[in-house]
């Protein structure tokens, strides 16, 4: 932060020849700045004609053993770097660069590796402000770098970077005016680096149980019977806001309590937008740790890209790759749960082939199955087949044998449109049911998720077929009025849970 050291990182720039070291230096500037910045051609020759100190330093240096090449060649470079032409806004992108990470947010590029950006800012807040950094230290609390030419930098580490331009300088050649607003800047808004610090304790947001709150799936009668008995078998852990070690800990602590106390663990990061290195080790080593103790740890909304994407890398690193143990979204990851839960109980059906055993026709006589067998069509579609659109004519009902299918409703904003799954069908259960009670055209659509066997059935014959058989289709709306109320009642509860 001073002369020498300025020398000695100048003879640092790598390059075959001077010219190339030249532009390594024009280029690394241009990072931090965002744009590229050009060299005043006056101060130049003024910095070369009359730099006489820098020389007799240069050449001091030489003779210690600090430097190792030709000191002119080095005081080149140095002498244009002291000649960049840059605005204030400039200095305060690259200060902003520092305080993100490395990362210029103004061009996402990176200008400096994130593990060399705490030696820097260690170096500004012990020396950048000359013989007064002690006492800015003490009084302002926030890295900084003064010039003679009368600005400051500063960095508010994960923040905001601040530069502040005023030419007249002290006795330590730091700007007197600049030195004074950044005070102010820094008690108004409470910035001193020791006295500001994040806190942990908000990083849980919420917690549930799976009997409270469901997926997407849609149930039969006996898996919402077994999911309400063993549902508590699940729990749900919400983050939020960023993790670091402190808060990282945290939660990880809570999480560990929980792990011990159910079946299947979910960890939801959608409200998380950053992990620093210390969260992700943490979160790698407990994720270790559960897999030794058998506990089935789960984590929702990471991906291999966005901003968990190294937190994405190191688990995957660090469980080998292991199955099921990150899921895209949290709705994914307690379907994943509840089927196993079922699966457990031997009440998660692979299909429903015989009428008997859809719900929507639970409770016909034996003589009643037969006659709606006889209206029952076959169809078979491939994977993301699309069984009916949204706006259809609603002139079939249909019944689950085999697969599972999604109604998804595309969602149109001023944004890109959006398609959203609203449930999942699977085996033994019905869609477009509906039809029966008020006709009318399609609300979404169905699209398999995977190879689907199912029935459809005429709502027109159905109909028909009551009003020969009166028994068969008050039966058939009672099962669809029964499963309206389970649906009610799911929603209430999740309401309920999501808002305590």
């Amino acid at each position: 932060m001073v002369n020498a050291g300025a020398l000695a990182a100048a003879e640092q720039i790598r390059g075959a020849t001077p010219q190339e070291r030249r532009a390594k230096s024009d280029a690394l500037f241009a990072r931090f700045a965002g744009r590229t910045l050009h060299a005043d051609a006056a101060v130049y020759k003024s910095e070369k004609d009359t730099g006489h100190r820098n020389r007799a330093i240069a050449y001091m240096m030489l003779n210690s053993g600090m430097l190792g090449r030709d000191p002119e060649e080095i005081l080149d470079i140095y002498f244009r770097q002291c000649s960049l032409l840059v605005s204030a806004k400039d200095l305060a992108i690259m200060g902003a660069a520092l305080a993100n990470d490395g990362v210029n947010p103004v061009t996402n590029e990176r200008a400096l590796d994130a593990e060399y950006v705490q030696d820097v800012l260690t170096v500004m807040n012990s020396c950048g402000m000359y013989n007064y950094a002690g006492q800015w230290s003490y009084e302002i609390g926030m890295p900084a770098k003064s010039g003679v030419s009368g600005s400051i930098l500063a960095v508010i580490p994960g923040q905001a970077g601040i530069s502040i331009y005023s030419p007249p300088i002290d006795k330590n050649g730091n700007s007197v005016r600049g030195v004074e607003a950044c005070k102010r800047i820094a008690a108004e808004f409470g910035l001193h680096v020791f006295r500001t610090h994040p806190n942990a304790r908000s990083v849980i947001r919420r917690e549930f149980r799976g009997d409270m709150i469901r997926s997407k799936r849609r149930r039969t009668a006996r898996e919402r019977a077994i999911l309400d008995e063993k549902g508590r078998g699940v729990c749900v852990i919400e983050a939020q806001d960023a993790l670091f070690f402190g808060s990282a800990e945290r939660l990880l602590r809570r999480a560990a309590e929980l792990a011990r106390d159910c079946d299947y663990l979910v960890i939801d990061l959608r409200r998380v937008y950053g992990a620093d290195d210390a969260a992700r080790k943490l979160l790698a080593r407990f994720l270790e740790s559960a897999k030794r103790q058998k506990q089935n740890v789960i984590l929702a909304h990471v991906h291999a890209n966005g901003a968990l994407a190294e937190l994405h890398e190191d688990v995957v690193r660090t469980l080998d790759a292991a199955p099921n143990a990150i899921f895209a979204n949290r709705d994914d990851a307690l379907e994943w749960c509840e089927n196993r839960l079922l699966a457990a109980t031997k009440q998660h059906p692979a299909s429903a082939r015989q009428l008997k055993d859809i719900d929507l026709f639970k409770g016909l006589s034996t003589a009643d199955l037969k006659q709606i067998e006889t209206l029952a069509r076959p169809m078979a579609f491939e994977a993301e087949a699309t069984i009916v659109r949204e706006e259809d004519a609603a002139n079939l009902l249909f019944t689950m044998a085999q697969g599972v299918a999604s109604v998804r409703l595309n969602l149109q904003g001023d944004q890109n449109a959006r398609n959203v799954r609203l449930t999942s069908i699977g085996p033994g259960q019905s869609f477009g049911e509906m039809a029966l009670l008020d006709g009318g055209k399609r609300s979404a659509d169905v699209v398999t998720d995977q190879k689907v066997m199912c029935y459809g059935f005429s709502v027109e014959e159905v109909r028909e077929l009551g009003m020969a058989y009166p028994t068969l289709l008050n039966t058939i709306l009672s099962n669809i009025a029964r499963d309206l109320t389970e649906r009610l009642r799911l929603a209430n509860n999740e309401i309920r849970t999501l808002q305590s």
